[in-house]
Formats: C-alpha cells, sequence, structure tokens
C-alpha cells in the first residue's frame, strides 16, 4: 500500500467515525425527555378531615386550607414577591427571604411583596373528597 492510499484511507475512515459521532449526538439530542413538573393537582382527603374553623397547612404542597363555616378555601405558600415558601407567623404567614408578612387571608401585611397569596380551586368530588388544583 503507497503512502498515498493509506493517508487517503486514514482521511476516510477519521471521517466516518466523526460522522457516525455526530449522528449519535443528533439522536440523543432529539430523543431528549424534559423532566415532567411537579403535580398541579393534589387529592386532600374526606372534607370530614377538615373541621369547621381549621387551618390545615400543607407544606407538601405548598398550600394552607380553610375550613371557613363549611367552605373550602386554599391559599398557595408561595410569596409573590419572589417564590420563596413562607411560614407560619402566628395568625398569618412570614416570608423568611425578604420580610414580606400576610394575614390569615393571604392579604399583604408589609412589603416587598406587593400581590396577595394565590388564591387556590379546591373542587368537592361526588365522593365527599376533596382535590386541589394549583393551576388553573
Amino acid at each position: 500500500m503507497s503512502r498515498r492510499d493509506f493517508v487517503k484511507l486514514s482521511t476516510h475512515a477519521l471521517f466516518g467515525l466523526s460522522g457516525l459521532l455526530g449522528l449519535g449526538g443528533l439522536v440523543r439530542f432529539f430523543s431528549y425527555l424534559p423532566d415532567p413538573g411537579p403535580p398541579t393537582e393534589f387529592d386532600l382527603g374526606d372534607i370530614a378531615g377538615y373541621s369547621i374553623g381549621s387551618r390545615t397547612v400543607r407544606s407538601d404542597i405548598p398550600a394552607v386550607i380553610y375550613n371557613k363555616a363549611g367552605e373550602i378555601v386554599a391559599y398557595s405558600l408561595i410569596c409573590t414577591h419572589l417564590g420563596c415558601m413562607i411560614e407560619e407567623d402566628g395568625d398569618g404567614f412570614a416570608c423568611p427571604c425578604h420580610g414580606s408578612q400576610f394575614d390569615a387571608n393571604g392579604m399583604v401585611l408589609k412589603s416587598p411583596a406587593q400581590k396577595s397569596l394565590k388564591k387556590l380551586r379546591v373542587e368537592l368530588l361526588e365522593d365527599h373528597m376533596l382535590r386541589l388544583h394549583t393551576k388553573e
């Protein structure tokens, strides 16, 4: 085999190998599946588990659920300022990140937050079970 044939064969082999590697990268790129987002529906259990006048904080959702005279109301525990998770503070809530404070109904008491806490939709199912929706 001459030197010219060897260089030609080596060049073709390297180009072929790089083409296969590039094709493999394209296949991997187009087959990427993003992680599923967090759940937006949560089963809260039986309505009987929420007595009238009760306040239940669910940090796993994060939300606070009230039973106000038989009406179930829920508010998000995500601060409307920069998205930190707020914590209980007496009858209301406080943001540990920047000091915003909210009353029990989610209304802003102290800035920097400008908006009230997001009210979440609670659905009463036929079998007296509750379902909380965090997205509309």
